[in-house]
C-alpha cells in the first residue's frame, strides 16, 4: 500500500475544505440550525413528545444523519469530478498509485469532512436541545459507518457524471428525499400500516433507525438490521468502485 500517495490526495482534499471553509463546514451548521428554529418551534410545538423523548430532541439524529449523507455526497463527488473537469486525472492515473489507493485518498477525505460536520451539528444542537447518547460508541460506529458508506457512493456519482447538472442530480433528487421519508422528523409508527410497510423499501430509514437508537434507545427496526444493511449498502458501493476502476468506465475515455 502506498500510504505517502493515498496520503497526498488526502492532504489534498482536507486542504480545499479549509479553502472553503464556509461553504464546506459553516453553510452546513447554519442550515440545521435553521432546521431546529422551524422544526422545533412549529412542530414542536404541536408535537410534545415521541416515545417519551421531545420532539426537538427527537429529530437531532435524523438532522445530523440528513447532513452527513448530503456532504458525504456532495464531498465525494465533487473531489473525483474536479480533476475529470480540469484533466489532471490522468496525472493522477499515471502515479505510482493503485486504483485501491486513489479511492481510499478521496473516500477517505469525503469521509472525515463529513464526520467533522456531524460533530459539529453534534455540538450544536445541544445548545437547542437536551441531549442524551445512551450508546455513544453505536453511535461513532454509524457516524463512520455511513460516512463511508455515502462517501464511495458520492464517488461513483462523480466517476458517472460528466457535467455539473449530473453532479448534483441523485443528491437533490434522491438522497436528500430519501432522508426526509426515512424518518428523519418522526417516527415510522406514527404512519398508517400502509406506509409503515412502504417505508421498509427505503434503506435510509434503517440508517436513521439505528443511529437514532444509539442516542435514545428508540428505532422503527432492530439495530442488527440496521447494520446489516449499512454492511450490505457498503459492499455494494465497494464492488462498484472496484468495477469503475478494472473497466476504466468514464475514466480512460
Amino acid at each position: 500500500m502506498n500510504w505517502r500517495g493515498v496520503l497526498a490526495i488526502y492532504r489534498f482534499e482536507m486542504a480545499r475544505t479549509f479553502r472553503t471553509l464556509f461553504q464546506s463546514v459553516v453553510s452546513p451548521v447554519i442550515s440545521t440550525a435553521l432546521y431546529f428554529v422551524v422544526f422545533g418551534s412549529a412542530i414542536g410545538s404541536r408535537i410534545q413528545e415521541v416515545e417519551g423523548v421531545s420532539y426537538g430532541s427527537f429529530i437531532v439524529p435524523g438532522l445530523i444523519m440528513l447532513s452527513l449523507m448530503t456532504q458525504s455526497v456532495s464531498n465525494a463527488s465533487f473531489g473525483i469530478y474536479f480533476p475529470k473537469f480540469t484533466g489532471t486525472i490522468y496525472e493522477i492515473l499515471s502515479a505510482p498509485i493503485s486504483y485501491l489507493e486513489i479511492a481510499f485518498g478521496y473516500v477517505g477525505a469525503a469521509a472525515t469532512k463529513s464526520v467533522m460536520v456531524g460533530l459539529i451539528i453534534l455540538a450544536t444542537a445541544g445548545l437547542f436541545v437536551p441531549l442524551e447518547i445512551a450508546h455513544p460508541w453505536w453511535m461513532l460506529l454509524f457516524l463512520l459507518l455511513t460516512a463511508i458508506t455515502f462517501s464511495l457512493f458520492g464517488f461513483i456519482i462523480g466517476i458517472w457524471a460528466d457535467n455539473f447538472e449530473k453532479l448534483q442530480i441523485i443528491p437533490l433528487l434522491v438522497v436528500t428525499p430519501l432522508v426526509f421519508l426515512g424518518g428523519s422528523f418522526y417516527s415510522v409508527d406514527m404512519l398508517p400500516p400502509v406506509w409503515q410497510k412502504i417505508s421498509l423499501l427505503n434503506p435510509v430509514m434503517y440508517l436513521v433507525s439505528g443511529f437514532r437508537w444509539s442516542f435514545y434507545e428508540l428505532s422503527d427496526v432492530t439495530v442488527g438490521v440496521s447494520l446489516l444493511m449499512i454492511c450490505v449498502f457498503l459492499g455494494a458501493c465497494i464492488f462498484l468502485v472496484w468495477r469503475i476502476f478494472a473497466t476504466g468506465y468514464r475514466i480512460k475515455t
